[in-house]
């Protein structure tokens, strides 16, 4: 069955008090997605691993969202913030069934977060966190951690830091455009320049743990040490179990030398 896809121009779609854990994501297709990863992968094994990523992602948001109980009731909600417009069926399969959808406005990516904050928002969400969909080992008690930052008084702003300097996940409860002003996105001073962004207008930052970030060669090589270097590890069963398939069938070498 396909996802819901929210209509910005709408208010009050969700019940009160929900926070959005919203993925932000490019449709997983072949030449699409993860192209800093094409070497060592091909273009249609680096669209199954973001894939992989997506399916991990949101299994521990689904976590956080369906902890609700009769005396617990449920505080969250996935939300897919997808692109391009038309490949909505695309996450038919990948997104759990409870998840909704949202398209992404905006041109450059800084656009794109204030305008997905902006519109969850507007559709009834009484806070929100926008999370990336290159850390599959972020734990479901990290996105617990920050729904409950936003559900305690006054207005703070949310950060997981990503080992590259970036962020993995970034919330509010109201819209604060500042902190995406004047950001050198895509570079090891995401972070730092968002939290000075947030101290220019007084806005009180939490900091998450911290988390890997895998968009490149040198990323896939940390996430296979991470997942496959210890037998133990649970954390992202979906892309552990691809990479040891990819592994299997064709040898380390190519994606994690020894």
């Amino acid at each position: 069955m396909p996802h819901r896809v929210f209509d910005p121009r709408l208010n009050e779609q969700v019940p009160p008090g929900l926070c959005a854990l919203g993925i932000m994501t490019k449709a997983p297709r072949a030449g699409a997605v993860k192209t800093r990863l094409q070497p060592p992968l091909t273009a249609a094994e680096a669209a199954a691993l973001n894939a992989c990523f997506l399916r991990d992602t949101a299994t521990s948001i689904s976590q956080v969202c369906c902890s609700g109980g009769l005396r617990s009731p449920i505080i969250a909600r996935g939300v897919g913030v997808f692109t391009p417009l038309g490949s909505e069926n695309d996450y038919a399969e990948i997104l759990p069934r409870e998840f909704d959808l949202l398209l992404q406005r905006g041109n450059d990516f800084g656009e794109r977060l204030l305008h997905a904050i902006e519109d969850l928002l507007r559709i009834g969400f009484d806070s929100c966190c926008l999370i990336d969909s290159d850390s599959p080992t972020v734990t479901p008690h990290a996105f617990a951690a920050a729904v409950e930052f936003l559900r305690a008084g006054g207005y703070r702003l949310i950060l997981g830091p990503s080992d590259d300097g970036g962020y993995y996940l970034i919330g509010m409860k109201a819209l604060h455009r500042r902190v995406f002003e004047d950001i050198d996105w895509s570079s090891e001073r995401v972070l730092a320049q968002t939290v000075e962004r947030a101290r220019e207008i007084g806005l009180p930052v939490e900091t998450l743990p911290v988390f890997s970030d895998v968009d490149d060669r040198a990323g896939l090589r940390r996430l296979c040490d991470e997942l496959l270097g210890n037998d133990n590890n649970s954390s992202a069963p979906t892309t552990k179990a691809f990479l040891q398939q990819l592994i299997a069938r064709e040898g380390r070498e190519r994606i994690w030398p020894q």
